[in-house]
């Protein structure tokens, strides 16, 4: 019993992550997305398009990558992806200690191997983890073009800051890399992008 109220301790904490508020808005621009919904979308998208990833990947391992990667947002949260500042300062150290508390929540077992995961998609270099930062990129890119840049427009994002914060994105995953170019051009006709 010990190990199941553990597990179920650690399932209500995560909870809070649907109280994480990403600067990102749903497609249709009604509201911003949270960190549980964007967790949850890029784990489908993995089980959807794993086939255009550059390499083999496990998709399962891939999916659990995706929907935990964001929990240490429940004590670090959410750094918008063109804030320079938040991202450079205090980032990772907020993240770190994030996930030595969240992830001990865990039986040992699993404390390991979810830990495992979240250091993998933070050093992003096996298959699996270079995938899983291509989809983490590409679904606010196409969130925010479904919305017709709405995020982009509040924030006055430029076609050259979408693509610094792209440069991972060709690594998991070139055929929707070269996809995702193209629709960046098209936003930029569009005026949803700043040139």
């Amino acid at each position: 019993m010990d190990r199941l109220k553990q597990q179920i301790r650690f399932i209500i904490e995560i909870d809070k992550l649907k109280g994480i508020v990403r600067q990102n808005y749903l497609a249709d621009g009604s509201r911003k997305e949270d960190d549980a919904e964007h967790s949850w979308h890029l784990a489908l998208m993995c089980a959807i398009l794993a086939e255009y990833a550059n390499e083999k990947i496990d998709v399962l391992k891939t999916m659990k990558m995706l929907l935990i990667h964001d929990l240490v947002e429940i004590d670090a949260g959410d750094t918008y992806a063109y804030d320079t500042t938040g991202a450079s300062e205090s980032k990772r150290e907020r993240e770190l200690a994030a996930a030595e508390r969240i992830f001990k929540l865990l039986p040992e077992d699993q404390a390991k191997e979810y830990r495992a995961l979240w250091d993998e998609f933070e050093e992003n270099a096996s298959p699996e983890a270079k995938f899983a930062a291509t989809l983490d990129r590409l679904q606010p890119f196409l969130l925010n073009s479904a919305s017709n840049g709405k995020s982009r427009k509040e924030h006055d994002v430029s076609f050259s800051q979408v693509l610094r914060r792209n440069e991972v994105t060709p690594d998991g995953s070139k055929i929707l890399w070269d996809f995702q170019y193209e629709m960046m051009k098209e936003e930029v006709r569009k005026g949803n992008l700043r040139k």
